[in-house]
Formats: C-alpha cells, structure tokens, sequence
C-alpha cells in the first residue's frame, strides 16, 4: 500500500514544483484615468458686449495597459470644441503600443504617439489647463501624431532623449502623402535639484524637426531651452526658428518663437505664481506680423486631483488688430483641472 500511495504524492508534487520554478506571468494591468479643464472667461476688451461664458475647454479619457514582457499600451479619447457648430465632440489622440526590452533604456512605441517636444514641455510648464505651450499654440508643432518612437532615458534621467518618424500633419489632420517628419529631442542635466524627475534640474534640451508638408515644400524647426526646475522654482527660456512653405514653388517663411515661463511654488503652500511671455513672429522678413502674449496668474492646488488658477491673458500686436482680434486679445479667466 505504501508504493502506491508514494507514487501518487510523487505525481501531485511533480506540477508544484514545476510551477514554482516557473512562475506564471503577472496578470495584465488595466487601469483607467481622465483629465479635464473648464473654465469661465471675461473679455475684457469686449467694451461693448461684455462677452463672457463658461465652458470645458478639453478632456481627455486614457486607458493604459501593462502587460508581460516589457509591453504596454495606451488609448486616450480627445474631448474638444469643434470650431464652427461649437459642439463638444470626441476623437483619437492616443493610440499605440510600446516595447521596452528588460534592462533596456530605450522604450519603442508604434502608433498614434506622443511627438518628442511638446509632451516634454508639458510637463515642465504643468500648466495645460491655461492653454497649449508656444509652439502648438500657434500652429508649428502637435503632441500627438502617427509614427514611429523611441524614447531614452539614462543615469536617472540625466540624459532624457525622444525621437520619432511621423507623418507629419498632426493626429487631427490626417495621414498624408508618402512624406514623413524626422524628429528629435535630447535633454541634458547639467546641475541637480530637489526635483530628479524627466524635467527637473538645470537642464540644456535641443530639438530639431525636418520635414515636407503633403504635396510638397519645407517643414523645419530647430529650438533651445535653458530651463531650471524644483520643487519650489521652474524657470524657461526657449528659442525656435521655423521654415515654412506650402509648395517647392512658393516663398519660404523665416519665423521665430520665443517663450519664457516662471512658477514659483510657496514652501508650505498650495499657491504658486505663474507668469509667461511668448513673441511669435512668423515671417521675420516682413514687418507687422508680430504678436506678443503675456499670461500671468495664481494657482492654487486644491487636492491632488483639483488644482485651480486664476489668470490674466493679454494680446498685443505689432500693428493694429482687426475687431474680432481686438474683441478678445485681453481676457480674464478662472480655470480648473480636475483629474481621476
């Protein structure tokens, strides 16, 4: 009786220990978030109707997926004002998977990814909810476009690089032609601070971009950044010269971006100060193009899912505006974002 029953502890043992050797994978992690910002806004130019309105302004739905083997994956839905109708409708702004091998450094990503400059900036600025950063505000890049990425990271993000192959006209613009945009970032950390993430330190960060639009001409951008992040402190000052021209056959377009910002976080506090200027110049060849932006305003970070500002956001042009411009080149604003 006893080799029978020994056999049979011997083939229920056998998996057990097979298994223990051989882990199974770990589960896949799901996991669902959003981010929204809303607003109410006073023109304060608008002598004569006194406009003036609440809105939500953008929100953005994220799936992100964490699967075995180094792979994830995110979905994000873009929530926006549709120009025209004003309706609030719903598109794409994310949509890849990555591969980051084990021990790598390097992240690939496939898809409807995050382009190199803007998502970076973001996140030193932090202040989407008052509005888009220099260059997507004004037309020269996106955050988000189809392609092909990869993202670096080393020494503890001392060095912090992202390239990408994309099509080139933007996740709201379609696929384009057999044209494709090269572009680049790289990130150097030249000092430490209180603040060890992607952005923070005393930071040197250069981007280029080259490029043709669909059907043809010139798409380049080339910028530098100094910038200075804490805990308590972020300061920023960028340059960019952009070349623009619709076809081989028309005038190339000479422009330039300058943008400076400051936070000042209050040790102890929930308030900050912001403050930032942006001179857009188009076409340096030609005068009275030129426009000027000032944003400054207090925040206030609720929770941390709640962080409130109020604002003011002030035009000028180089000459005088059109009505509808002078209507709205100076505004007071209350904003929220509000993240789950």
């Amino acid at each position: 009786m006893r080799l029978p029953i020994l056999l049979c502890g011997l083939a229920f043992a056998a998996p057990a220990a097979a298994a223990a050797q051989n882990p199974a994978p770990p589960a896949p992690q799901v996991t669902v978030s959003g981010v929204a910002y809303t607003q109410f806004v006073y023109q304060l130019a608008d002598t004569a109707a006194h406009a003036n309105g609440f809105d939500v302004t953008r929100a953005y739905l994220n799936a992100l997926g964490k699967f075995a083997g180094g792979v994830s994956t995110r979905l994000t839905a873009d929530i926006y004002r549709q120009a025209g109708d004003n309706s609030l409708r719903y598109r794409l702004k994310y949509a890849f998977v990555a591969y980051t091998p084990q021990a790598s450094a390097l992240t690939f990503k496939l898809g409807q990814i995050h382009t190199p400059w803007v998502d970076w900036e973001e996140a030193l600025w932090e202040y989407r909810m008052q509005g888009t950063v220099a260059l997507d505000r004004n037309g020269y890049l996106s955050s988000s476009d189809f392609g092909f990425g990869i993202d670096g990271k080393w020494s503890g993000d001392r060095v912090n690089l992202g390239v990408a192959l994309i099509n080139g006209e933007n996740y709201n613009g379609g696929t384009g032609d057999q044209r494709k945009d090269l572009t680049a970032r790289v990130s150097v950390r030249l000092a430490a601070t209180t603040d060890s993430s992607r952005v923070g330190g005393l930071r040197l960060t250069g981007y280029g971009h080259v490029g043709k639009p669909t059907g043809g001409g010139t798409r380049n951008r080339a910028l530098g950044m100094l910038s200075y992040r804490s805990k308590q402190l972020t300061l920023a000052a960028e340059y960019a010269v952009t070349r623009d021209s619709g076809a081989a056959s028309t005038a190339l377009l000479r422009g330039r971006v300058i943008s400076t910002y400051a936070v000042v976080r209050f040790p102890k506090s929930k308030t900050a100060v912001i403050g930032r200027f942006d001179s857009v110049d188009p076409n340096t060849s030609v005068a009275g193009d030129r426009q000027n932006r000032l944003i400054v305003g207090v925040s206030y970070q609720f929770s941390p899912n709640l962080r409130l500002l109020g604002d003011w956001d002030r035009v000028s042009y180089e000459t005088t505006p059109t009505p509808a411009q002078e209507a709205v080149r100076s505004q007071a604003l209350f904003q929220a974002q509000f993240a789950f």
